[in-house]
């Protein structure tokens, strides 16, 4: 069983969420959500969310499909941070310059899924 979450538009940039995702990724579900809510890291609150949404959708997937759900077993199996538009702003600068700002969004993918791949030895 897999489940997806999609958070687009993030305001923190791509390099420190990756930091972020980069802690996370391939851990239990349940151990990622501890270490996410003690992470001092800014983008760690909304990685935190996304990966709590992908839970939330993995659970809603096994009562829609019958199937029985732990939560558990679910492990992070992709977790990525994509660059996502770029808003330009503008800061005056000396002798009627203009100095361009660069704010940066992100979209941050979390997968997770059951550990159904022990049967293969």
């Amino acid at each position: 069983m897999e489940a997806k979450a999609i958070a687009r538009h993030i305001r923190v940039t791509p390099m420190k969420a990756r930091r972020v995702v980069d802690l996370v990724r391939g851990k239990q579900a349940n151990e990622a959500l501890a270490i996410l809510k003690f992470a001092q890291q800014g983008a760690s609150e909304p990685v935190y969310k996304v990966v709590a949404s992908a839970v939330a959708n993995a659970r809603v997937a096994a009562d829609r499909d019958g199937v029985a759900f732990n939560e558990d077993e679910l492990i992070i199996s992709e977790a990525f941070v994509n660059e996502g538009a770029t808003m330009k702003r503008f800061q005056p600068r000396a002798q009627g310059r203009a100095f361009r700002i660069n704010k940066r969004t992100s979209h941050i993918t979390v997968v997770v899924s059951t550990t159904e791949k022990g049967g293969e030895n």
